[in-house]
């Protein structure tokens, strides 16, 4: 038997071990068996290395022309393109997702890098009248210095695309810890950059606990922005720890609701139902987790719901045709269980949420769709965010109703609605606490070029991420007057 594959820290232009010697197993959640590789156990002394890197790479690369900046993102989405077909199949092995969904985030990325290399070169300041005529004032834009970026499993290379891509073409230099639970897509998005020519400390990739090396690479004086994407608890925790000068960036939980109005098209309710709540396994954090429908349709909704499901495909997403793969660790499906476990004595549990079991399934972390209907919003499966395959109907008996529910929660992240009347349309968009809104379409998604971040607990509410205002968070502003 070959010897797994081992990854290595990226650090001051150098591919290196840990100075702990240590390595952890990155395994396929499809087949606990499968060993995707190991990767290095860094601690806070790696950590504080990849920081200094970044920092002593700072001036040289701030002085970099943007053009060849822009150069080195499009010549890494060149490379991403290339060999997508390679890196999609090792995130479905080490994430669980379809291939095919593999594949597009893969190709995702590429656009999200080519978009900032196109927009990064008109992002200036501006200039102001005024009524000294030897006078002119303006504003530049300049990179704040050392960015840490650390990014979540589920999405493991399109989102840490979204923030190195702008901190980058910015003049920024970056620290970037990977999900433990899926640090290859993140390791071959640096190689990519890498490739393109990237000098050395601009990017720098540490592996590790966030035990470990989270405050070291949050919590140190060079460090002056941090984006992170992952639980509401530890964006908490790091928006704490940092001092007052370091920008944060947080794109935190949801509990996302879909709104069902008694004109909607129940078929296609019920498609943006299993696609915003399923199609990931539900471990998205737009995912649609409250199904909130009108009193009328609740009965014929349910109906067409549980049938829809009873026919979706459940298996490894290697294997084509596959609509649901497995949870992505033991960890997580040990937290969906429990949920489910807690659904059935709080409302009615109506289909799955079983771990699936059989030759297909027993090296896996296979959970079947659970639903529950006569949710009420008191229920701990209608305020928690679950992160897997657990919808919640609940019942409403207007629009001000359905509202005042959606509205009830922590978490502002994304919500939508399934209806054809415009007044609900408009009202919907101007009413609901949600960062992200949407009408008759899927609660998951956003575009490369569009804002994205949620409100209240879903987010710090400063700064977007993505599209042309993700370049924002990166740059700080300097006004300049000056007399001839």
């Amino acid at each position: 038997m070959s010897s797994p594959v081992q990854f290595q820290n990226y650090i001051a232009g150098e591919w290196c071990n840990s100075v702990t010697g240590k390595t952890f197993e990155n395994r396929n959640p499809a087949d606990s068996s499968d060993l995707v590789g190991l990767f290095q156990a860094s601690s806070a002394a790696d950590a504080a290395q990849a920081v200094s890197a970044a920092a002593a790479a700072f001036d040289g690369w701030k002085k970099t022309p943007v053009t060849k900046r822009a150069k080195i993102l499009n010549v890494a989405a060149d490379w991403l393109e290339a060999n997508a077909q390679s890196i999609a199949a090792e995130l479905t092995r080490e994430e669980g997702k379809s291939l095919a969904l593999a594949k597009d985030e893969v190709l995702r990325s590429a656009q999200t890098l080519r978009f900032y290399a196109v927009e990064g070169q008109s992002f200036t300041g501006e200039t102001f009248p005024q009524d000294d005529p030897d006078m002119l004032v303006y504003t530049q834009r300049e990179p704040l210095g050392v960015v840490t970026v650390i990014a979540p499993w589920n999405f493991p290379i399109s989102i840490p695309a979204r923030k190195i891509a702008p901190a980058l073409i910015t003049g920024n230099t970056v620290v970037f810890k990977p999900s433990s639970d899926a640090p290859l897509s993140g390791y071959r998005l640096v190689e990519a950059l890498v490739h393109a020519g990237l000098p050395k400390g601009a990017l720098n990739l540490v592996t590790g606990r966030a035990a470990d090396i989270g405050a070291a690479i949050t919590e140190a004086p060079q460090v002056r922005a941090i984006s992170f994407t992952g639980s509401t608890a530890a964006g908490q925790h790091i928006h704490r720890s940092v001092s007052l000068t370091t920008r944060t960036q947080m794109e935190l939980g949801g509990k996302n609701p879909l709104i069902v109005m008694e004109d909607a098209n129940l078929d296609q309710a019920v498609e943006l139902a299993i696609k915003g709540g399923l199609s990931l396994t539900g471990q998205a954090c737009t995912g649609t987790s409250r199904i909130i429908v009108m009193s009328q349709v609740k009965a014929a909704f349910t109906e067409k719901l549980l049938e829809k499901i009873s026919l979706l495909k459940i298996g490894n997403g290697m294997t084509p045709g596959m609509d649901l793969g497995p949870l992505a660790t033991q960890k997580q499906m040990e937290t969906v269980l429990s949920y489910v476990a807690i659904g059935k004595q709080e409302a009615r549990h109506l289909v799955g949420g079983e771990r699936l079991t059989g030759p297909a399934y027993d090296k896996g972390y296979y959970v079947s769709p659970a639903v529950f209907t006569d949710v009420t919003q008191q229920m701990r499966i209608a305020r928690e965010e679950i992160f897997g395959p657990v919808l919640a109907i609940i019942e409403a008996s207007s629009f001000d109703d359905a509202m005042a529910q959606a509205n009830d929660t922590e978490y502002g992240l994304s919500a939508a609605i399934a209806t054809g009347n415009a007044r609900y349309a408009h009202r919907f968009a101007s009413e609901i606490e949600s960062g992200t809104v949407k009408i008759n379409r899927t609660t998951t998604g956003n575009l490369v070029n569009a804002p994205f971040g949620g409100l209240k607990s879903s987010s710090t509410s400063t700064f977007r991420e993505s599209g042309r205002t993700g370049l924002e968070f990166y740059s700080q502003i300097k006004t300049v007057y000056r007399g001839c």
